[in-house]
C-alpha cells in the first residue's frame, strides 16, 4: 500500500512527468482539491482513475476513509490543483496523519513535479541560495507579523499572491520605507508568462497603468538592494 504525493502542472499541461502519468493511471484513487480541475488534467492524458475530493475543509469521515483504504492495501495518489502538494496547501496535513496512523505500513513516495516557488526562482535572476518562504500572506491576522519578517530577513522573501491583493502588498511594501527590489513572476508556464522587476513604487505604477498585468497568479521575490561598499 502506498501514498504517492504527485506534482502536477501549474499551468502548462505538458509539464506532467512520465512517472506521474504512470502513477496516476495505476493508483486506485486520486485525492484532489477540486475534482473538476483534476479531471481536466486526467482527461488530457486519458487517465480514468476515480477522483476523490480532499481539501482543507474535508472532515474526519473523509480522512478516516483514506486511512482505511491505505490499510486495505489501496494505492492512492495525492495531487493539488496545481504544483506540488504540501507547499501552501493541505497535503502536508494528510501526509502527517498517514505517518501517525499507519507508520511504516504505508510507503509514502514523492513523485516530483512543478512548483511555482522553484519556477519563479529559476527565472528571476536573483541569488536565492538562501531565502525565506512565506507562502500566501494572511488576509488580516498575522499579516503585519509576516511583513516584519520580510523587513528583518537578510535573505530574499518569497510569497504567493492573488490578483486581488497584489496591489495591497505593493502598497504595504512602499509604506515600510525599505529599499526593496521586487521580482514579480506572473502566470508561470502559461502563454502570457511575465517577469517584472524593480522597486515597489515602480511596479505599482506599471500595474496601475496596465490592467492586463494584474490578471493571473503571482509569485513575488522581495529583497533589499545591496548597498555599495565604500573604499
Amino acid at each position: 500500500m502506498s501514498l504517492f504525493v504527485v506534482g502536477t502542472p501549474i499551468g502548462n499541461l505538458e509539464d506532467l512527468s512520465f512517472r506521474a502519468v504512470r502513477v496516476l493511471k495505476e493508483a486506485d484513487y486520486v485525492l484532489c482539491e477540486d475534482t473538476r480541475v483534476t479531471r481536466n488534467l486526467l482527461a488530457h492524458y486519458e487517465i480514468k482513475t476515480p477522483t476523490i475530493s480532499y481539501h482543507q475543509h474535508s472532515g474526519l469521515s473523509r480522512t478516516d476513509q483514506i486511512i482505511s483504504w491505505l490499510k486495505a492495501e489501496k494505492s492512492l495518489a495525492l495531487v493539488s490543483d496545481a504544483g506540488t502538494p504540501g507547499i501552501s496547501d493541505p497535503g502536508a496535513a494528510l501526509v502527517e496523519l498517514v505517518r501517525k496512523e499507519c507508520g511504516e505500513e504505508v510507503l509514502i513516495e514523492s513523485v516530483p513535479g512543478p512548483s511555482a516557488l522553484a519556477a519563479a526562482i529559476s527565472i528571476a535572476g536573483v541569488g536565492c541560495d538562501r531565502f525565506l518562504f512565506l507562502g500566501f500572506l494572511p488576509h488580516k491576522k498575522g499579516r503585519q507579523t509576516m511583513l516584519k519578517q520580510i523587513v528583518a530577513s537578510e535573505y530574499p522573501a518569497v510569497v504567493y499572491e492573488s490578483k486581488h491583493r497584489v496591489f495591497k502588498l505593493l502598497n504595504e511594501l512602499i509604506a515600510l520605507q525599505e529599499n526593496f527590489q521586487v521580482t514579480i513572476c506572473r502566470e508561470l508556464t502559461k502563454k502570457f508568462e511575465s517577469v517584472y522587476r524593480g522597486s515597489p513604487e515602480k511596479l505599482l505604477a506599471a500595474f496601475e497603468a496596465d490592467a492586463v498585468t494584474t490578471k493571473g497568479e503571482f509569485v513575488l521575490i522581495i529583497g533589499k538592494e545591496k548597498k555599495q561598499k565604500t573604499k
